[in-house]
């Protein structure tokens, strides 16, 4: 018999529907899965909450006795350290936030919990979403459970991808059978790809950000990170929708995306962006990408080349601009309202020393540069300038569209990496974001898919976008792109 862990989503549900298990056995298994020696090691939960996860699996299971049972009723979830819970530490993976009760719910994970989800703990990241690996969380990183197949290496601790590295490792570990992430400039679908698993990241403006502690507000969007494209779908389904209480959040229909699943793609055009090869691509990542667009043409797409021609000021748009809003959003924390406060001689010597034992290396860094470009005299020569080209690049995606219904990419320049490898060269560290930030700056939608295991034993995936508002595209190309992999492998560490 099939491990309750090893289900996704789609088949606990059938599971618990045709009375096999209940949501209690359920939780039971996940529960011990997070409580085990081997998932304690990847460090990849700040709070555990496995007494709430029981009480909402009794719940649910009463629910489904009386015929009342919701669209996710049952189903254990992770939710990163971001969203906002009622009564349930919430700390950014920071000091400054490391007491921080919240007393309201987030929209999103009110609408996962409304829909029956149970939640088994908070999950690591990098601190205030800033990072690529998660390596920058004060609670200490968080390990892939990937080894990946070189003897010489396989004593290495790899990272699981960032921001939402926690959310990765505990999906791929099978610990949860699915996660909350967010998403500022690739922090759900990079950590897919590094993971095996699959991420979304919807249109700017579908999933509420009411209750996700803030990072760069024009970019952060929430999305699912799952074990397969069909459990994205159900559990995008009931995140997605309108929230007045958020002023970005877009009135529009939320269309039935498990209905879109195993549709055809015959007739679909898929772009390649011919700007996407970039100088020194890692030449197992471009092989990957070249299969991909075959697996598609197999199944029916007209593969076409499409131009972006301004993807490569992206990079340094997005760390001007991402930098800018986070300075902003994170002058809230001076010690005086909420959160950490370490007092000083006087009150400016009591913000400096607050935030500097709060903030980590990272988001001070991050605080500074975008200090500097909002500052008087850079402000025209930074920040006017980059929101200009931003505008650019929503442009190009425009015009894209016209020849083509998806574009296909990598997700990321290659595989996991060590933890500490990349660490002390912020530089490399950012271009892990190369191939996906440009979506959140044209507020458009993109989803990760796994594809195959690379040479030393890794997983990598490939990423389709979408026009805004049109992920039912998405998961239907995506679905073709998963039946085609097949992939099915599974890291070395599961539950």
């Amino acid at each position: 018999m099939t491990k309750l862990t090893d289900l996704t989503m789609t088949e606990a549900l059938a599971g618990l529907e045709a009375k096999k298990f209940s949501a209690v056995e359920l939780a039971d298994a996940h529960i011990a899965a997070m409580e085990s020696e081997t998932a304690r090691g990847m460090n990849a939960f700040i709070t555990e909450t496995p007494d709430v996860a029981r009480e909402g699996a009794k719940a649910s299971d009463a629910r489904r006795a009386k015929g009342e049972a919701g669209a996710m009723d049952g189903i254990p979830l992770a939710i990163k350290d971001l969203f906002c819970t009622k009564g349930v530490r919430t700390t950014a993976a920071s000091k400054i936030l490391e007491n921080f009760v919240p007393t309201y719910e987030s929209t999103v994970t009110s609408k996962l919990f409304g829909a029956g989800a149970v939640m088994l703990g908070k999950v690591n990241l990098d601190q205030f979403a800033m990072g690529s690996g998660g390596v920058t969380s004060a609670f200490e990183p968080v390990i892939s459970p990937w080894s990946g197949a070189e003897p010489a290496k396989a004593a290495r601790k790899l990272v699981p991808g960032g921001s939402s590295s926690g959310s990765a490792a505990s999906v791929a570990a099978r610990i949860a059978m699915g996660a909350t992430g967010t998403d500022t400039g690739g922090s759900i679908r990079q950590p897919a790809s590094v993971a095996g698993i699959v991420g979304i990241k919807p249109t700017y403006g579908r999933c509420s950000r009411w209750g996700i502690v803030a990072f760069a507000s024009s970019l952060d969007q929430a999305g699912p990170m799952t074990r397969s494209v069909g459990d994205a779908a159900l559990m995008l389904r009931t995140m997605a929708g309108f929230d007045e209480k958020d002023s970005t959040s877009v009135d529009v229909a939320v269309p039935d995306y498990v209905a879109a699943l195993g549709g055809s793609v015959k007739g679909m055009k898929v772009g390649l962006p011919r700007e996407y090869r970039i100088d020194g691509i890692n030449p197992e990542t471009d092989a990957l990408w070249q299969k991909g667009a075959q697996m598609l043409r197999d199944a029916g797409a007209e593969v076409v080349e499409v131009s972006l021609p301004h993807t490569k000021y992206a990079l340094p748009v997005y760390y001007i601009i991402a930098p800018a809003e986070a300075s902003s959003n994170l002058a809230r924390y001076d010690g005086v309202r909420f959160g950490l406060r370490v007092d000083g001689e006087n009150l400016n010597d009591m913000y400096a020393a607050t935030r500097f034992a709060g903030f980590g290396k990272e988001v001070r860094r991050r605080i500074m540069i975008g200090t500097y470009v909002l500052s008087s005299g850079y402000y025209d020569a930074y920040y006017r300038k980059a929101q200009r080209v931003r505008r650019l690049i929503r442009e190009d995606f425009e015009k894209a569209f016209e020849k083509c219904d998806a574009i296909l990419t990598p997700a990321a320049p290659g595989t996991a990496f060590a933890i500490g490898e990349k660490q002390d060269d912020p530089l490399q560290m950012y271009l892990e974001d190369v191939f996906t930030v440009t979506l959140n700056l044209a507020g458009l939608p993109g989803i990760c898919v796994p594809v195959g295991l690379a040479s030393n034993g890794l997983p990598m995936g490939l990423q389709l976008i979408g026009r805004a508002f049109d992920e039912s595209t998405l998961f239907t190309a995506a679905g073709a792109l998963e039946k085609a992999a097949g992939f099915a492998a599974k890291p070395a560490f599961t539950a």
